[in-house]
């Protein structure tokens, strides 16, 4: 065949980068934006922070080109109207996370990155087997089964196995090992050293005080911890000859105990939200407030902007920077307009919540409020997303707004999130003797007007936490 050259029309869609970087952005965790906005002012010099504190002069501009466009509306963020202004001051964001905020880049110190030192389990356990009055042989050992030790505290490997990790030629034994073992359990705090729960929890009741109901404890911990899970208070009545009154006080001081002693020097860290807006009630109206302290605050870099302007031939770099700035300032903006209008149109659909709590969430999709909003329903699901809002009930991400539905006999809708509010409003107010089973909770929505199966309402137990009927049963 012989070659030709054929011109064809045709329309496609094409991400240009700008819109690329606009879907990054929207997507982003506070947390991620801080990272991503940090990055971009380590490579672009055209970038800066806008911060309050910041005071350095601006250059002055070149006399023939004083009157730039290019130099003007370059901030990130507005100044917000003076009337919310003045209805932001009341909100205290200081209770609703650490995130980081703006600061002054002359200060030398950054008191919120000042963290406590967080103890290990470990080094808690060393510091007291230093002060005792052990031999140098007897620490060694203590030490060395310390080590073993898992985050909880307990020794879930044999002494026979322990026993074949040490040198021959130290001349250890299984019974040198079980007498450090037993110094590793007077450390505290008690019940450390265990291998198993049960010996754990016998170890914290040895450690108190001799009383009546510790020994009833002792005994059916020790000798009747599986009667005691399954609830068969008849049979643990029967076997250790007490009363209905012993043996409650034994279960109260059963509960007080930690099954997992070590892990309270875990060091795991405290992970803080900070909510990226804010709800409240203004004049018999829900009204959500941008978070500024979550608002990362960007201008161009005048000092640059300047020199481009009286080199811009040579200077071909710097201007498409200028250009990635300008994109960067105008999207991170975009993104928090986004989340402020998804946001108030979720609050006004869900009013009735903040009035009334989690019994009046009305079911709600992401494409409703997308058909609201006149958005796709995948930028909603990217705004709602790892975004947090301070309510007067809670912290909540906006995803928690939005839930399945179950019908109702009047063919009406409830809400997933109402239905579980009300069965734990059921069990809370149940006869703890005589707790409600699946089947009861479902006939008691039932007759509110929610119809719903006995595994509906069990798949919303066991999302709240809630343990089946036969293992809420008391005395």
């Amino acid at each position: 065949m012989k070659p030709t050259l054929q011109l064809k029309l045709s329309q496609h869609l094409t991400l240009t980068p700008q819109l690329q970087q606009s879907i990054k952005l929207l997507q982003l965790s506070t947390l991620e934006l801080n990272q991503e906005i940090e990055r971009f002012l380590l490579e672009n010099p055209m970038l800066e922070r806008d911060d309050p504190g910041m005071s350095e002069p601006a250059p002055p501009p070149p006399p023939n080109l004083a009157d730039d466009k290019e130099n003007r509306n370059e901030s990130a963020a507005e100044p917000a109207s003076s009337d919310q202004s003045s209805y932001e001051e009341g909100i205290d964001w200081s209770n609703t996370g650490n995130g980081a905020s703006s600061k002054n880049d002359d200060d030398d110190t950054d008191y919120n990155e000042i963290q406590a030192a967080n103890t290990t389990l470990r080094d808690h356990l060393d510091a007291q087997v230093a002060l005792s009055p052990l031999s140098d042989r007897d620490r060694m050992l203590v030490r060395f089964l310390i080590e073993a030790l898992d985050d909880d505290g307990y020794l879930h490997q044999s002494l026979e196995d322990l026993c074949d990790l040490l040198p021959p030629e130290l001349g250890f034994d299984l019974d040198d090992l079980a007498i450090a073992l037993c110094h590793v359990q007077q450390l505290e705090p008690a019940g450390i050293g265990a291998r198993s729960p049960q010996e754990c929890l016998g170890l914290q009741l040895r450690a108190m005080p001799a009383s009546p109901a510790r020994d009833l404890a002792l005994t059916v911990v020790e000798q009747h911890i599986e009667l005691l899970a399954e609830r068969n208070f008849a049979q643990i009545k029967r076997l250790a000859h007490c009363d209905d009154a012993a043996l409650r006080e034994a279960q109260t001081l059963i509960r007080s105990l930690d099954p997992h002693p070590g892990s309270r020097h875990s060091g795991e860290e405290t992970r803080y939200v900070l909510p990226d807006v804010a709800v409240r009630k203004i004049r018999g109206r829900w009204v959500v407030f941008l978070n500024h302290e979550a608002m990362p605050r960007l201008r161009i870099n005048q000092l640059y902007a300047s020199l481009l302007r009286q080199n811009r031939d040579r200077s071909s770099g710097l201007a498409g920077q200028l250009q990635e700035a300008r994109w960067l300032i105008k999207n991170v903006q975009q993104r928090f307009d986004t989340i402020l209008r998804v946001s108030q149109a979720i609050v006004d659909q869900q009013r009735q919540f903040f009035d009334h709590g989690e019994v009046a969430m009305r079911p709600l999709t992401l494409r409703e409020i997308a058909n609201q909003l006149e958005l796709h329903e995948s930028t909603v699901s990217r705004v709602t997303t790892q975004k947090y809002m301070a309510t007067p009930r809670g912290v909540f991400e906006l995803k928690y707004f939005f839930g399945s539905h179950v019908a109702t006999d009047t063919g009406g809708a409830a809400s997933s999130t109402a239905i579980r509010a009300l069965i734990r409003q059921l069990i809370d107010a149940e006869d703890r003797k005589k707790p409600l089973s699946d089947v009861k909770i479902a006939g008691l929505l039932g007759q509110q007007g929610i119809m719903v199966a006995r595994r509906t309402v069990a798949k919303y137990r066991e999302a709240l936490n809630i343990p089946p009927v036969s293992l809420r049963k008391t005395l």
